[in-house]
């Protein structure tokens, strides 16, 4: 079995202080492949020095440096995408052909660069003030296991566009990729103190990085419950912190819609993943009269996914992340069949012919009310709620009704009524009839889903301070 007991700090492999261990074991045979040496705070404190160290110089690097590393990176990633695949398949049991999990790391870096391309970081105000934007200093990335490539991609991009350095804590689930990540980090040459890597817990590695003083932002992708204690553990060092926290995104399907295919996007979006993902559209709502249709359009598309091994290349949904995320799940199902909802598909206990692995069946429950736990809770796995509505606003009030504002789904054939329903939404990110996610628009939720936004020139800005300049004339510089 593999021991890794190293971190990346200032540029190099050093032994970790830590003590502590945690094993990995693998989804899809519950058999342990691995453990990792967990952080200390004294692991975070020499992080933090050697990302101050390299933050001076880093900070003045040119856009056209920043660039040239970016490019670099999204070559090694290429180079390497086989081998961060073959991690996230041992770690988490996405499956091998899943290949979005390195793609889209790709895709924040090349909308990083666009952002940074264009980006004005000194201009004039309209009161002839000079407004300078700059890189706010060393940034904590607290990343979650869910999608261990692409978060810790996205957020790196944007520090690095901005001329950061960073600490970066994946979650102690998922270590394996991160750390060929950090490889990849190496061979393209980034400056040493500029990207360090620190394995640990929550308690004690986000912690320290979270209350330390030397540390100016934290970034976390995680659970609501784990974005409060990041805020709580930085309030009082007065740092920045933006948080992509937990979803329970609504999907309304207006009557007007292509029912077939808007059923069909939302078993996809939902079950993708193994249904570990934030924006999941885990709530669908259908007007009364067609409910019966679209379930059965619904549970047409349901036998379509292939559940087993996630490194045969016909498997399209692997097990779920660990036990106790397996047994939460089935806690939700059990929930649902309690309170009254109708079981469409699926529901408790392994699927047919996988008697081991964190393997759930895609479920989906029908007759469901907004206040049961399987609508009003995130679940985080393949399972999907139904609801009923009877008028467009009643629909709108359902989908609004949720401490979380992650994303939310509209489908409907008239373009100006989905705007209109669209735009109700309280939400960070809304979709129209299955339209792509892209880097390039902004990431974020409201309410308990967060605050700040991530990818592209937000995200780019998420990182930098804004500093006015007054009776200065910029033409006076040498």
């Amino acid at each position: 079995m593999k021991k890794f007991d190293r971190f990346y700090i200032n540029g190099e492999w050093v032994e970790a202080q830590g003590t502590g261990r945690f094993e990995l074991v693998n989804p899809a045979t519950e058999e342990a492949f691995a453990s990792v040496r967990l952080g200390s705070r004294e692991d975070v404190e020499r992080a933090v020095q050697a990302a101050r160290r390299a933050f001076p110089a880093f900070s003045a690097t040119s856009k056209a440096e920043r660039i040239a590393m970016m490019q670099r990176l999204i070559a090694g990633i290429a180079a390497r995408e086989a081998d961060l695949m073959a991690a996230a398949t041992q770690e988490m049991g996405a499956p091998h052909s899943m290949r979005t999990h390195v793609t889209a790391g790709m895709e924040s870096l090349r909308h990083s660069i666009a952002a940074l391309e264009s980006y004005e970081f000194e201009s004039r105000s309209a009161h002839n003030h000079l407004v300078r934007r700059e890189p706010i200093g060393v940034c904590g990335l607290i990343t979650a296991w869910n999608w261990p490539v692409q978060s810790l991609c996205t957020k790196f991009a944007s520090a690095l566009a901005a001329g950061c350095t960073v600490i970066a804590k994946p979650s102690e689930y998922t270590p394996c990729s991160a750390l060929v990540l950090t490889e990849i980090i190496h061979e393209a040459g980034i400056p040493k103190g500029v990207f360090n890597l620190i394995i640990g817990d929550g308690p004690t590695v986000g912690h320290a990085m979270s209350s330390h003083p030397g540390i100016d932002m934290v970034s976390i992708t995680g659970s609501t419950r784990s974005g409060i204690l990041v805020a709580e553990a930085a309030a009082p060092t007065v740092k920045r912190v933006a948080q992509e926290l937990g979803g329970k995104s609504a999907h309304i399907v207006l009557p007007d819609a292509d029912l077939e295919a808007a059923a069909r996007f939302n078993v996809a979006r939902a079950f993708f993943n193994s249904g570990q993902s934030c924006h999941a559209p885990t709530r669908m709502l259908v007007q009364r009269s067609q409910l019966e249709t679209v379930l059965g359009y619904m549970a047409s598309e349901v036998r379509k996914i292939r559940l087993g091994d996630p490194c045969d290349p016909a498997t399209t949904m692997g097990p779920v992340v660990n036990k106790a995320q397996f047994v939460k799940i089935h806690t939700y199902i059990q929930s649902g069949l309690e309170q009254g909802a109708r079981l469409v598909c699926g529901g408790p206990g392994r699927p047919s012919g996988l008697p081991s692995g964190f393997y759930v069946q895609p479920t989906i429950f029908a007759d469901v009310q907004p206040a049961m736990k399987i609508s009003a809770e995130e679940i985080f796995g393949p399972v999907l709620a139904v609801l009923a509505y009877d008028t467009v606003e009643d629909a709108v009030t359902i989908a609004n009704d949720s401490p979380y504002g992650l994303a939310g789904f509209v489908s409907s054939s008239d373009p100006v009524q989905g705007l209109a329903v669209g735009r109700q939404l309280r939400a960070g990110r809304v979709f129209l009839n299955g339209a792509s996610a892209t880097a390039s628009a902004p990431m974020g939720g409201y309410k308990q889903s967060g605050n700040g936004r991530e990818m592209g020139v937000y995200g780019l800005e998420e990182y930098l301070e804004t500093k006015a300049m007054i009776g200065f004339n910029p033409s006076a510089a040498a």
